[in-house]
């Protein structure tokens, strides 16, 4: 049986308060689909089936280069991250694996897995970190990890990533995401060309370590920490090397990795149209990799790359499987409920998307008729789908307004009393 972190009939006295309401509202938005000839509940199978991986690093409080502010009750490890993980699983049924980060979350994989299980959850992809150095580690990742021109250092980061393939085949992960600060901050302070052939023989190793079915995941940032220049600076460079690679490598999009006002939605088309799509990490972005909640600036821009998934579902495109996970900073906000809301925005996108009508948006495109094509987009955008929203949770178990019950059940409270506070003054994120 499923151990639930927040008290069954807490949750349901809740879900008692706006019982009456949703179901008008379930009634009313069903109505209104249907003269569109949209079936509501075959919308909401759909929705209820659209899960999204939360990062475990993200139920702790973040920080900025200049200071983190820790928040009450912070997770002390992995555990506690899990029992966190599992409160947003309970009320919003969208969240059932968790994405690992080695090493902050590296312990005995027996253990982990116990305390996933005994929580209803999963794991998703394994993220590797070779741009922050350990403890015990011999070389430093401060100029480059996988890129590093001294070969024992690029093997020690090779031996991480192939350590957290292992960790992962344990716990019953399927993908690897790799990641890399490699880069230059000064003209001249490295060699292009040769930096990316060591990046590219450093990830064809890790490649070769994988099992038949997992998937590789590499993933793209413009700048950050490396200011003037990134080996794996944008999406293109990222394809050249998932077509390097092989099949098994794949690209992960990041929302928040772009220059401002990139088209990320034709980014998501290029990369699904040459099967190279491996999955997101969504957040917001205002100025740069900003790790807002999802759909807290640019809830438009999150439709569309939506919009890009559905049409390819629609299509039956082969072999279309992209990861979804959350990857988010929370700074000011209470975590759990920053990534309640965020998984919520991001089945929102979907369900929007899941509403356009595609046959009438290809008849427009045909005509070149850009303001009906436009029209249509915005018509499924501006549907109030938060109705559906409620019922996949609810029927799923969870919760009709999840950050209300979450409120309600004083669950904050309670792991703040458990758990020693944490000092602040330190940046970084966690």
């Amino acid at each position: 049986m499923t151990e639930l972190m927040i008290a069954a009939d807490s949750v349901a006295a809740d879900n008692e308060k706006h019982s009456k309401a949703h179901t008008s509202d379930y009634a009313a938005l069903g109505e209104k689909l249907a003269r569109s000839n949209i079936d509501i509940d075959a919308i909401t199978a759909k929705v209820a089936q659209f899960f999204v991986a939360i990062p475990s690093w993200g139920v702790g409080t973040g920080g900025t280069r200049f200071a983190r502010f820790p928040g009450a009750g912070e997770p002390r490890h992995i555990f506690d991250k899990l029992d966190d993980c599992g409160v947003i699983q309970q009320l919003t049924r969208a969240t059932p694996t968790v994405s690992l980060h080695i090493p902050w979350d590296k312990t005995d994989p027996k253990e982990l897995k116990a305390k996933a299980e005994a929580l209803g959850l999963g794991f998703d992809a394994m993220n590797s970190n070779t741009f922050s150095d350990s403890a015990d580690q011999a070389h430093s990742y401060k100029y480059g990890s996988l890129s590093h021109v001294d070969a024992a250092t690029r093997t020690q980061a090779i031996e991480h990533n192939i350590e957290c393939i292992e960790l992962g085949v344990a716990l019953g992960s399927k993908a690897l995401t790799v990641w890399v600060g490699d880069g230059s901050n000064f003209p001249g302070q490295s060699n292009f060309t040769k930096s990316f052939e060591r990046y590219l023989a450093s990830m064809a190793e890790i490649y070769k370590a994988l099992p038949d079915d997992w998937r590789l995941f590499s993933e793209h940032k413009m700048y950050e920490p490396a200011f003037y220049s990134s080996v794996v600076q944008d999406w293109g460079t990222n394809y050249l090397i998932a077509q390097t690679l092989g099949p098994k490598a794949q690209c992960l999009v990041d929302l928040g990795h772009h220059a401002p006002n990139t088209n990320i939605e034709m980014i998501v088309a290029r990369l699904i149209q040459f099967g190279k799509l491996g999955g997101f990490h969504f957040n917001d972005s205002k100025y740069g990799d900003d790790d807002l909640d999802a759909g807290s600036v640019e809830p438009y821009r999150l439709f569309l790359v939506f919009n890009e998934l559905v049409d390819a579902e629609y299509r039956g495109v082969t072999g279309f499987h992209p990861a979804h996970m959350i990857d988010q900073s929370h700074n000011v906000t209470d975590p759990i409920e920053s990534l309640i809301s965020s998984a919520n925005e991001i089945r929102r996108a979907y369900t929007q998307a899941l509403l356009v009508d595609r046959a009438s948006l290809e008849g427009y495109q045909n005509d070149n008729d850009a303001l009906m094509a436009s029209e249509t987009l915005k018509r499924a955008y501006r549907t109030d789908v938060e109705a559906i929203l409620a019922a996949a949770r609810l029927r799923a178990g969870g919760a009709i307004d999840p950050v209300a019950a979450y409120r309600a059940s004083g669950y904050r409270g309670k792991v703040a009393s458990l758990r020693p506070a944490v000092k602040g003054g330190s940046g970084g994120i966690v």
